[in-house]
């Protein structure tokens, strides 16, 4: 499944139902850079995650809602609340760990 972008056009639609891990990020932030193919990673081996990203330079509303001091930051969605979030660029086997436990 491939990874949605995000904005504030459809932020609120696409977090409403189910699970969503939403990817806070910048093009110039290099972790996030480093994360990117981590997280299309799992989202292939996820499908009963939606992966989201947003763009906290394009969406600084969005991003200042949700309290986004530092990026990447992970946030899981259920049901359009957030459930939890992880704020780094961690190794696949942490976030797909934290998926399980908390989604």
């Amino acid at each position: 499944m491939a990874v949605k972008e995000l904005n504030s056009g459809n932020f609120d639609a696409e977090v409403a139902k189910g699970t969503t891990l939403v990817d806070f990020w910048a093009a110039w932030c290099g972790p996030c850079r480093m994360l990117a193919p981590v997280i299309d990673e799992i989202s292939e081996a996820n499908k009963e995650v939606k992966f989201c990203k947003l763009d906290i330079s394009a969406e600084q509303e969005i991003a200042g809602e949700y309290g986004v001091m530092s990026i990447p930051t992970l946030v899981l969605f259920k049901d359009g609340e957030e459930v939890d979030r992880l704020i780094g660029a961690y190794p696949r086997e942490i976030i797909e760990k934290w998926i399980r436990e908390k989604g």
